[in-house]
Order: C-alpha cells, then structure tokens, then sequence
C-alpha cells in the first residue's frame, strides 16, 4: 500500500513536469494563444507560413537563420535584420511574396556596415526600456507586441485591441530618450481579416 502511494506520487510528478511552461506560446510566434486576438486557425496559418519562409531563407544562405527575423500577423509579412547587398534584400522579398497566403510584405531589412558595439547597445537598452514600459502600462496587451531596434529606430510589430491601445505603444516609444523614429507595423484587431467570437 505505501509503496502504491510513492509509486502514485513519482507518477504524478512526471506527469506534470510534462506542462509548457512557454510564454512564447504553441506556435512560437511570440503571442500567447489565450491573448491573441486572432483565430486559432489564423494563428496556425500564419506559423506555418513563418517557418516555410524562414527555411527557404535558410536555404539560399544559412546565415540568414540569425540575421534576418520574419513575422507574420494575419498573412501579413515583416521583414527585418541586416544582409550584405541590395540585391540580397530584393531576393529575400521575392521569396516572401512567393509564400502561399502573403496579403502583403514589409521589408525593414538593412545593409550591414562595420559592427558598432556602442550603437548596438544603445539599440538593446532603447528595446529593452519600451519592452518595460508596455508591461508596465496596464492599458497595454505588451504579449501581443514584438519589437526590433536599430540605428535608433524602433519597429514595433502586432495587433492592439483598440486605436487607443495602438496610440499609446507610439506613444511609449517616442518617450523614450535617444530615439529617432518609430516604424510602426500594428495591426487593429477590427482589420484582421477572421477574428476570435
């Protein structure tokens, strides 16, 4: 009998080590599943279309695995990272648009120069400063918001619930110190093209 009891509990406890405990998500697209305003079926369509385009890239040249980011929200697609040549950047949108299902593609991929470790970090700490303050701000769904920082300019890519939801992530980004411009690539729940009931 106890040792059925041990046995239970041993049983138990790997069973539960089995749970996610991920705030990527399912699909690792960066939105928690239980706060994306999409459908789950959108939400498989646009991971699926995510990792087709990031092989194909990885294809053509292994280095852009790291150097290029892609993210879709609602068939829509955003391209951002650095590549050697203009002629690399027009190739990587071609490939963008070739992926069954892309609505449209925005490609915020730069030209690499000489790597400045200064400008590098101020980029991280510019990113890392909005990234807290849209936790912080309880008017924000901050799972809903990826952002990229480069040369000082602040890409923010996502859906907010409301227009003012989408005013106040602007918002938070222009207040902070040093930063130059904000690309903003978000997306209005009511604009998707099949929402959650």
């Amino acid at each position: 009998m106890k040792y059925s009891f041990f046995k239970f509990i041993f049983i138990l406890l790997l069973l539960s080590s089995c749970i996610g405990t991920s705030s990527k998500g399912l699909l690792g697209t960066g939105v928690s599943i239980a706060f994306d305003p999409r459908t789950l079926g959108t939400q498989i369509d646009d991971s699926i279309m995510e990792k087709n385009l990031g092989a194909r890239l990885t294809t053509l040249n292994a280095s852009y695995f790291i150097n290029v980011k892609v993210k879709i929200l609602d068939g829509r697609i955003f391209l951002t990272g650095k590549v050697d040549t203009p002629e690399e950047k027009l190739i990587i949108t071609k490939k963008a648009w070739e992926i069954k299902g892309a609505r449209s593609v925005k490609n915020d991929i730069k030209i690499k120069e000489k790597f400045d470790f200064k400008r590098s970090a101020k980029d991280i700490l510019i990113t890392s400063q909005l990234r807290t303050a849209i936790i912080i701000n309880k008017e924000i769904s901050s799972a809903n918001y990826q952002i990229d920082t480069y040369k000082k300019k602040i890409y923010v890519y996502g859906i907010a619930m409301t227009e003012e939801e989408k005013k106040l992530v602007i918002q938070e980004a222009k207040e902070i110190l040093d930063v130059e411009d904000v690309i903003s690539s978000i997306l209005l729940v009511d604009n998707l093209r099949i929402q959650k009931n």
